[in-house]
C-alpha cells in the first residue's frame, strides 16, 4: 500500500547537465506577403502630394523655431497610417542611415481604422519619402515590379505630427484642454536627456528628479499642458512618445476589522525569532508598525525603512495600515489557526519594510514608481548585501494598456533582470473596485484586467482565489459567499482580454477571501471571509482583517520567504519556477478545463483566469516516492554574430531525464502524468513601435520540447531546430506533442505545461531540450548584447496517481553515482 512507504524525499537538484548545440537557419525561400493591389500612377500622386504639403509644413515649422529653444538634430515628425493588415510595413518606414526612426505606433482603435506610425525625420532627410514615390512611379525592378513597392504600397497618407501623434495611451486619457496641466510620461530617444532637460527648463515645464533608463528609452515625468508640448515636439528631437502619469496607486486595503483577540501576547510566547540573518521578505508599501509584538521579531530597526525620511518609516491611517496588515500575512499567513494552535512557531526568515506611499494619498502629483521601486529596493540591499530576499508590492494603478508594457513594469523587469543582481518579484494583479453582486462573479472578473505593473514578465504575478464560505456570525445570518469554494475571489483581476501575445497572469492565485450578499446590496468583505492579520495601530487592538490580492500577495511572499530559507542558493528564477510547478488548479477550476473537452481557447482563457492554480509548499520542497521532480539550473548563449553579418541563434540545450524505465514499463497502459516548467528572466526594451519582430520587447525568448516516445535523439534535435524557425517565421508550431496547452504556453518568460499518457510511452519520452527564439538582442545588434548569456530553471515533474510504485529510488540511486548526463 502507498502508506507503507517512507516520508518524502528531497527533490533531486541537477546542475549544468547539458550540452551545447550549434545550429543555424538554412537557406530557405520565403513566400513575402501579399501587397495591398494599388493603381500606381495614382497612388503616387496622392502620396506626393501628402508628403509634399507634410513636408512644406514642416519647413515652415523649422523656420519658425525660437532660438533660444532649439535644441538636438533639427527635423520633424511625420505621422504615416498603414491598414491595420499591414503590420510588416513598420520595420520598412525607418532609414537607420539617415538617422529616421520609428518612435511610437498607435494601434487601431475601432475595426477599420489605420495602424499609424510616427516617425522621427531629419531636416537632411526630409525628401527621403519624396524620392521613394517617385521611383515606385516612375521605376521598375528587374523583376519588373514598381521599386519601393513593398513600402510606398502599404502608406495610406501622411502628415506632420504634433505632441498628440505621439501620444500611446489610450484616447480618453488624452486632455480636452490644450492648456489642461498634467502630469506626463515623457519617453524620450535614446541619449536626449540633457536636451530635454535644457529645453523643458526654457519651456519653465516642471519636472520630476526621478527616471527611469531602459536599452533604447529613457522616461521622465513632466508636468505640462498640450499647447507646450507642441512647442517642445516643435523644437527638438528628443520625445520619442507621450502618455499620462498615472495618480498614485491605491490599492485595497483591510476591508472591515475583526473581533478582537487578547491572545497576542501567548502567541508572541511561542514565536521564536529567525535564527540568521540571511533571508528576508521585504515588503514595499505604506510602512509597518515595526511595535507590533508579532511583528517586532523579525523586524530589525535597521531594516525597517523609508524612501523619504520626511514621511518616516512607520504605518498610517492614510493607508488604512496596509503594510502592516501585509506583514501580518506575510510572516504567519492567517492568524486564526496561529491562535488556535498551541505549536511553537519559529520564523526562518526576515521581515524588511521600505516604504514607498507617501503620508496622505496624492492625486495631481504623481511619481515615476518604476524609479521609487528601484531607489525602494536599492535601500534594502545597501542595509543588507550579501541578504537572498523575496521582494513583494501590492501597491498598482490602473493599466488601460491590455499587458503592454508600461514604464513602471517595464522597469520591475529590469530589476528581475539586472545580470549582477537578479531579484526575485511578487506583485498584486490588482483588484476590482466596484460594488459587485453575485452575477458579476467571474464575468466582471474576466473582463477587468490585471492593473499596472503587474503585466511585468519577470514577475510573479499574484491574483487571488477562496476557501472561505463558511459565514458563522450572528449578525450576517441570511447572507451567503459570492465565490463558491475553490473559485476565484471575488475582486481578483485576470488578463482574460489581454492580446495573445501578452504573458499569462496571473501566474498563480492565494487565498484573497470573499465577498458575503444579503441577496440585494452588493457584497461586502465581512470577517468571517477574510483573512486575519496584525492592525498598525496595536496600542488599541491588536488584530484586523486583509482580504483581496493584497492578502494573497503576503501569502506568496511567505512561501517565497520560505522556500529560500528552504533551499540555499536557488536562483531567483528557480523559486518563482518552484511556485508555479508546486500550483494545482482547485476542483472547481478543473472542472471548469476539463468541461472544455480539449478546446485551446476555452482552456487559455481559464488559465487567464486562474493562471496555474495554488502553490503548495510542500509540492514545492519535496518529492514523494510516487511523485518524482527534478530541478536544473543551466545557462546558454541564445545568439552569436561573425563580424557584420546578421546575429544568428547559437546554442541549444539536451537534458536526459534519467526516469526509472523498467518500473515505468511495468505500469504498462496505466496513466501518469508528465509536468514541465521553464523560467527565465528577459531583459526589457519597451517603447510603442508595433512589438513586431525587430521591435520586440523581449531580449531572447526560449522554449521547451520534450522527446517523443518513437523519436531518437537526432530526430529530436531536428524537431527543435525546426520549431525554432517556425517560431521565428510565424509557422504554427507544436512539433507532436499532445500537451494541454501547447504553444500557448509559449508567452512571456514563464513557460509551463502538462502531458498525460502512459507509462510505457512516458519511459522513451527522456529527454527535454530548451532552445532559443528571436528577442532584439538578436534583431538590433547594433545595441551589442547579441552575445549576452541567459540562464533559466527547469523542473520537470512525473506522477503516477493512484500508483504504489516507487520511481524515486531508482533514479535517487543512478544519481547518487552520477549527478551529470550528457548528450
Amino acid at each position: 500500500m502507498a502508506d507503507d512507504f517512507p516520508r518524502d524525499r528531497p527533490h533531486l537538484h541537477l546542475r549544468d547537465n547539458g550540452v551545447r548545440e550549434l545550429y543555424r537557419r538554412p537557406n530557405q525561400k520565403i513566400e513575402p506577403p501579399a501587397l495591398p493591389e494599388r493603381d500606381r500612377s495614382g497612388h503616387a500622386a496622392t502620396l506626393l502630394q501628402a508628403v509634399g504639403q507634410a513636408v512644406q509644413a514642416a519647413r515652415q515649422q523649422m523656420a519658425a523655431r525660437d532660438a533660444n529653444l532649439a535644441t538636438g538634430v533639427a527635423g520633424f515628425y511625420l505621422d504615416i497610417d498603414l491598414p491595420a493588415s499591414e503590420r510588416v510595413g513598420l520595420d520598412q518606414l525607418a532609414d537607420r542611415r539617415q538617422k529616421m526612426e520609428v518612435v511610437a505606433v498607435h494601434e487601431p482603435t475601432n475595426p477599420g481604422d489605420p495602424l499609424r506610425a510616427s516617425v522621427f525625420v531629419p531636416a537632411r532627410a526630409e525628401n527621403h519619402y519624396l524620392r521613394k514615390i517617385e521611383a515606385y512611379r516612375d521605376a521598375n525592378t528587374n523583376k519588373g515590379r514598381p521599386r519601393n513597392e513593398p513600402l510606398i504600397s502599404r502608406i495610406e497618407t501622411v502628415r506632420l505630427a504634433t505632441a498628440r501623434s505621439l501620444f500611446t495611451d489610450d484616447d480618453p486619457l488624452f486632455p480636452q484642454q490644450p492648456n489642461e496641466q498634467v502630469w506626463w510620461e515623457i519617453w524620450l530617444r535614446e541619449g536626449r536627456r540633457e536636451n530635454f532637460e535644457r529645453i523643458t527648463q526654457a519651456l519653465n515645464v516642471s519636472l520630476r528628479a526621478h527616471a527611469v533608463k531602459f536599452p533604447e528609452r529613457e522616461v521622465m515625468l513632466a508636468l505640462s499642458d498640450v499647447a507646450t508640448l507642441d512647442r517642445l515636439v516643435a523644437h527638438s528631437d528628443v520625445v520619442a512618445e507621450l502618455r499620462r502619469a498615472k495618480d498614485t496607486p491605491s490599492f485595497f486595503m483591510g476591508l472591515g476589522g475583526a473581533e478582537q483577540r487578547a491572545w497576542s501576547d501567548e502567541l508572541r510566547s511561542r514565536v521564536t525569532p529567525p535564527g540568521n540573518n540571511d533571508v528576508a521578505v521585504c515588503l514595499l508599501d505604506s510602512g509597518v508598525r515595526r511595535t507590533h509584538p508579532l511583528v517586532e521579531p523579525a523586524l530589525a530597526v535597521e531594516d525597517w525603512q523609508t524612501i523619504n525620511p520626511a514621511w518616516g518609516a512607520d504605518d498610517t491611517p492614510t493607508w488604512q495600515g496596509h503594510g502592516t496588515r501585509m506583514a501580518g500575512v506575510g510572516l504567519y499567513g492567517d492568524l486564526v489557526p496561529m491562535l488556535a494552535g498551541s505549536d511553537p512557531v519559529a520564523l526562518s526568515f526576515r521581515l524588511e519594510s521600505v516604504r514607498i506611499l507617501p503620508p496622505a494619498e496624492s492625486v495631481n502629483d504623481p511619481e515615476l514608481y518604476g524609479a521609487i521601486t528601484g531607489e525602494a529596493i536599492a535601500r534594502a540591499e545597501i542595509q543588507a548585501p550579501t541578504r537572498r530576499r523575496a521582494i513583494a508590492m501590492a501597491v498598482t494603478s490602473a493599466n488601460p494598456a491590455r499587458g503592454r508594457p508600461t514604464s513602471w513594469s517595464a522597469a520591475v523587469d529590469q530589476l528581475c533582470f539586472e545580470e549582477d543582481q537578479r531579484r526575485l518579484i511578487i506583485l498584486s494583479a490588482g483588484n476590482i473596485a466596484e460594488d459587485l453582486t453575485p452575477n458579476d462573479h467571474l464575468t466582471r472578473n474576466d473582463l477587468e484586467a490585471v492593473d499596472d505593473p503587474a503585466q511585468a514578465w519577470n514577475a510573479l504575478t499574484v491574483g487571488a482565489y477562496t476557501e472561505k464560505v463558511d459565514i458563522i456570525d450572528p449578525d450576517f445570518a441570511g447572507y451567503v459567499a459570492i465565490a463558491p469554494a475553490g473559485e476565484l475571489s471575488p475582486r481578483s483581476r485576470t488578463s482574460v482580454v489581454w492580446d495573445r501575445q501578452w504573458p499569462v497572469k496571473p501566474d498563480v492565485v492565494f487565498e484573497g477571501g470573499n465577498l458575503a450578499h444579503d441577496g440585494a446590496l452588493p457584497g461586502e468583505p465581512i470577517d468571517d471571509l477574510q483573512i486575519l492579520t496584525t492592525h498598525f495601530r496595536p496600542e488599541f487592538r491588536h488584530f484586523t482583517t486583509i482580504g483581496d490580492t493584497s492578502a494573497a500577495t503576503a501569502h506568496a511572499a511567505r512561501m517565497a520567504g520560505s522556500i529560500l530559507a528552504a533551499r540555499a542558493g536557488l536562483w531567483p528564477e528557480t523559486v518563482r519556477a518552484l511556485m508555479v510547478h508546486s500550483a494545482e488548479w482547485t476542483p472547481q477550476m478543473r472542472a471548469r478545463i476539463d468541461a472544455c473537452n480539449g478546446a485551446k481557447g476555452q482552456i487559455q482563457a481559464l488559465v487567464r483566469r486562474y493562471g496555474y492554480g495554488v502553490p503548495d509548499l510542500s509540492r514545492a520542497l519535496l518529492s514523494t516516492l510516487n511523485d518524482l521532480t527534478l530541478i536544473v539550473e543551466d545557462k546558454l548563449q541564445p545568439f552569436q554574430r561573425q563580424g557584420s553579418a546578421a546575429a544568428k541563434t547559437r546554442d541549444m540545450k539536451l537534458h536526459r531525464l534519467p526516469w526509472p524505465k523498467d518500473e515505468l514499463l511495468a505500469l504498462g497502459d496505466a496513466q501518469v502524468e508528465l509536468r514541465a516548467t521553464l523560467s527565465y528572466f528577459i531583459e526589457p526594451n519597451p517603447g510603442e513601435r508595433g512589438w513586431t519582430r525587430r521591435h520586440r520587447y523581449a531580449s531572447h525568448g526560449l522554449r521547451f520540447r520534450v522527446k517523443l516516445a518513437t523519436e531518437n535523439v537526432d530526430e529530436f534535435r531536428a524537431r527543435i531546430n525546426q520549431a525554432a524557425r517556425d517560431e521565428e517565421e510565424g509557422a504554427p508550431g507544436g512539433g507532436g506533442e499532445d500537451w494541454l496547452l501547447g504553444t500557448f504556453r509559449d508567452r512571456g518568460s514563464l513557460h509551463a505545461d502538462f502531458w498525460a499518457g502512459s507509462a510505457a510511452d512516458l519511459a522513451e519520452r527522456d529527454a527535454i531540450g530548451v532552445f532559443p527564439v528571436g528577442g532584439w538582442w538578436k534583431e538590433k545588434p547594433y545595441l551589442e548584447r547579441f552575445d549576452g548569456t541567459a540562464r533559466y530553471a527547469l523542473i520537470v515533474t512525473i506522477r503516477a496517481p493512484g500508483s504504489n510504485v516507487d520511481i524515486f529510488t531508482p533514479v535517487e540511486t543512478a544519481l547518487a553515482v552520477q549527478t551529470v548526463v550528457e548528450t
